[in-house]
C-alpha cells in the first residue's frame, strides 16, 4: 500500500539510530515545556503512558510516519527511550526497546485501513477508546471518508489539543491538517458507564458502520470494567456492521506490574464470542501478519514464544514467564458466523 495512504514507511530488517538525539526546536518553546511539566507533575501513570507511546512512534520513524509524535511525547520520554534503544544496539539485544509499540502501531494501522476499505465507499465511524496521543486522524489517508471520535480523559484531551495548537496553529489550521472527514474529541472515562452516552451526544450514530479501536488500553482497566466495555461495544454493534481492533495481555505479561496493569486474558478468542463478537482472528507479535520486517532474529523473545503452546506459562528452556501480547480483530455483528 502506498506510503501516503498507510502512514507507514519502509520496514528494513535492521534499523539504526543516531548516537545523539535530535529534538525539534518546538519542544523548547515555553508553552510546550510548560504543558509537559504539567504532565510530569500532575498526571498519573495511565495518562503518562500516552506520551510513552508517542515517543515510541516518534523514534521508530523509519517505519512509522507520525510527524506530530515528538511534540506529543515530550523531551524526557524521547530521551529516555532513545537511551534504551542505544543501549540495546550497543549490547546487540535481540529485541530493541520500542519494537512492541512499532509493531503494534503498524498492525493497528493496517487492520484499520482494511476495515474501513471493506465498507462501501470507505465510509465509517472510527472510535478510538483511550485515544491518548493518537494522531491517526492526521496521518492516515484511508480515513478521508470516515468520522473519527477520540475518547479519553478531559485533561488529556485538553493538553493534547493545546500541544497540537502549538504544532499546527489555530483551530482552523488544525482542522485543515486533519486527513479524516471529521475529528471529534469526547471527554469521558471509558472505565465508567457514561462514556457511550457522551459519545452519542457528540454525534456518534449507532446505526452506522463503525471500527472500534482499543490500542494499549484494556489492560489498564479492572477486569470488570474491561469486560463491561467490550460488552457495551458488542451490544451497540448488534444491528450494524462493526469491527473491533484490540490488544490483550496474558496473565504473565500483566505480572510485570500489578500496580499498573490489571485486566488480562489468556484466551481473548474464547472470551469475545461469549460477549457477542464473531469472526475473531488472533495474532501474536512475530506472526506473519504482525512482524513488518522487524522480527528478524529467530531467537528473539517473540519468535520463541510463538513456537510454544499458548497454555504454557513458563518457558521450558529457562523457566522465564511466557509474556504474550495478543492482537485481535473481531466482527461486532452477531449475525455472522465464526471462523
Amino acid at each position: 500500500m502506498p506510503e501516503e495512504d498507510s502512514g507507514n514507511g519502509a520496514a528494513p530488517e535492521r534499523l539504526t539510530w543516531p548516537e545523539e538525539l535530535e529534538l525539534p526546536a518546538l519542544l523548547a518553546a515555553e508553552n510546550v515545556r510548560s504543558l509537559h511539566e504539567t504532565i510530569h507533575s500532575e498526571w498519573g501513570s495511565l495518562l503518562r503512558s500516552a506520551c510513552q507511546t508517542a515517543a515510541g512512534r516518534a523514534l521508530w520513524k523509519q517505519v512509522i510516519r507520525d510527524p506530530l509524535a515528538e511534540v506529543l511525547a515530550g523531551e524526557s520520554y524521547l530521551r529516555s527511550l532513545h537511551d534504551k534503544i542505544r543501549s540495546d544496539q550497543l549490547n546487540r539485544a535481540r529485541e530493541v526497546s520500542g519494537v512492541i509499540i512499532a509493531v503494534r502501531t503498524l498492525w493497528f494501522d493496517s487492520r484499520l485501513e482494511n476495515a474501513v476499505g471493506a465498507f462501501a465507499g470507505g465510509e465509517a465511524q472510527v472510535v478510538l477508546l483511550g485515544a491518548g496521543m493518537d494522531t491517526r486522524a492526521y496521518r492516515l489517508g484511508c480515513l478521508s471518508r470516515s468520522s473519527v471520535f477520540e475518547v479519553d480523559f478531559p485533561e488529556l484531551l485538553e493538553t493534547k489539543e493545546a500541544l497540537l495548537r502549538e504544532a499546527l496553529g489555530s483551530a482552523e489550521e488544525q482542522g485543515a491538517a486533519v486527513m479524516a472527514r471529521s475529528l471529534i474529541r469526547v471527554a469521558a472515562d471509558i472505565g465508567e458507564s457514561e462514556w457511550l452516552e457522551k459519545l452519542q451526544r457528540s454525534g456518534f450514530a449507532p446505526e452506522k458502520n463503525t471500527v472500534w479501536l482499543l490500542e494499549g488500553i484494556l489492560y489498564y482497566l479492572s477486569h470488570q470494567a474491561a469486560v463491561q466495555l467490550l460488552q457495551s461495544i458488542a451490544d451497540n454493534c448488534s444491528s450494524t456492521r462493526s469491527v473491533l481492533l484490540a490488544d490483550f495481555m496474558n496473565e504473565s505479561c500483566v505480572s510485570l506490574s500489578h500496580s499498573t496493569f490489571k485486566f488480562h486474558c489468556d484466551w481473548p478468542d474464547h472470551l469475545l464470542p461469549t460477549l457477542g463478537f464473531s469472526q475473531v482472528k488472533l495474532s501474536q507479535i512475530g506472526d506473519p501478519d504482525a512482524h513488518f520486517g522487524l522480527m528478524h532474529d529467530p531467537e528473539n523473545l517473540f519468535n520463541r514464544l510463538r513456537n510454544l503452546p499458548r497454555s504454557m506459562q513458563t518457558h521450558p528452556d529457562d523457566g522465564t514467564p511466557c509474556r504474550r501480547l495478543y492482537l485481535v480483530e473481531a466482527s461486532g455483528s452477531a449475525q455472522e458466523g465464526t471462523r
